[in-house]
């Protein structure tokens, strides 16, 4: 018995030592491929012209890429037969793939987000009932962070197929406004109204403001629709400037906005 361990001896001393090579370089490797893989993608993405959602999708895959690569070599330095494992790899595919088919489909919604483009990396969008800024795209899932600041994972086969609003894409936007007015003439409602308008910085003379009666409120009253366009990254600026700054104007001008009244007899 003593005699066979020390015959093997030599051999698991050898054994161990592969081991804890191969768990070193493993160790080093990745923290590696995580350091340049970093300053990489910071250097890419401070290139104007680079398109950050690509670059960083491209450079997790590439990662995780070169990481499966370090381990393959190191299970072949270890002596361990690689075809027998690349075998198993496979079986062992097919088995996750029925078990997780719902994330293969997030995956190929992730490749089908990247060819199509409905939207990129700062984007405002609106899908599956959420909406926020998209802060990165992932292979599997979308994460977007909302005005109140909560982060929302939103899955990529989900979002592939579904209806996506994406406010970021055009230049410009409409804000819209429907304004009750009293007994006064429209003329004068929809001149105060063009007025504000017009001393409105943010707000874009070309396309040209639009106010008109667009329906008749309770009693004699009127409602005038405003359709005004402004750049997009001052879309909620404007929205809320043009509510005030016309509030005011109706009491300076002497127009009045209809309330619901609730008349009471009072029967002895």
């Amino acid at each position: 018995m003593l005699d066979t361990v020390i015959t093997s001896l030599p051999t698991w001393i050898n054994t161990g030592t592969r081991i804890v090579i191969a768990l070193l370089i493993l160790l080093v490797s990745f923290k590696i491929i995580n350091a340049v893989a970093r300053r990489i993608e910071k250097k890419l993405l401070s290139v104007e012209k680079m398109d950050k959602t690509l670059t960083k999708t491209l450079a997790y895959i590439a990662k995780i890429a070169l990481k499966v690569i370090i381990v393959i070599s190191l299970v072949g330095y270890l002596g361990i037969d690689t075809s027998g494992l690349a075998a198993f790899v496979a079986a062992l595919g097919v088995s996750v793939g029925l078990a997780v088919n719902g994330a293969l489909s997030n995956l190929a919604g992730g490749a089908l987000l990247l060819v199509t483009r409905p939207f990129k990396i700062g984007d405002y969008i609106s899908a599956q009932g959420f909406e926020g800024t998209v802060e990165e795209i992932r292979i599997v899932n979308t994460k977007i962070v909302t005005v109140d600041n909560k982060v929302v994972n939103l899955p990529n086969g989900a979002l592939s197929s579904g209806s996506i609003v994406n406010y970021s894409e055009k230049d410009i936007r409409r804000v819209d406004h429907v304004f009750s007015v009293g007994g006064n003439d429209p003329e004068k409602v929809k001149e105060v109204i063009l007025a504000v308008c017009a001393g409105c910085e943010k707000v874009l003379q070309d396309p040209a403001p639009f106010a008109r009666v667009s329906d008749y409120g309770a009693g004699n009253g009127v409602k005038v629709t405003l359709r005004a366009w402004t750049e997009s990254a001052n879309y909620w600026d404007v929205y809320f400037d043009l509510l005030e700054k016309v509030n005011a104007a109706f009491d300076a001008n002497g127009i009045t906005i209809p309330f619901n009244r609730l008349d009471v007899h009072v029967k002895n």
